[in-house]
């Protein structure tokens, strides 16, 4: 009777997801301008550590992102740098589970 609608701005599975069986999406964002965002993730790695490198990684994908729109790649990689580490200081917002909503992530 209910059913979940196919969102048509949800981004499409990288190539990984169908290349190989073992992949597992571990981190999902929503995000609404001006508002907060939210996150679902699945905690994968044994060395909670694998989180910093997935992180910085994200940066960079955001920065090539950024580049192939015209900016600096490395003034846009300060940038998000800037906000990572006032974020770090000083939060804006607490994280929330949202799992009792959304149902848990296997």
């Amino acid at each position: 009777m209910f059913s979940r609608r196919k969102r048509h701005d949800a981004l499409p599975p990288p190539p990984l997801a169908d290349a190989d069986p073992e992949a597992v999406e571990v981190l999902r964002v929503w995000a609404t301008p001006g508002k907060a965002q939210e996150v679902v993730l699945r905690p994968t790695w044994q060395d909670a550590g694998a989180w910093g490198l997935l992180l910085v990684d994200v940066a960079r994908h955001a920065a090539l992102a950024y580049q192939k729109e015209g900016r600096n790649a490395g003034e846009v990689l300060q940038r998000i740098r800037e906000f990572f580490d006032a974020e770090w200081a000083r939060p804006t917002d607490d994280p929330k589970d949202i799992s009792d909503q959304h149902g848990t992530i296997p």
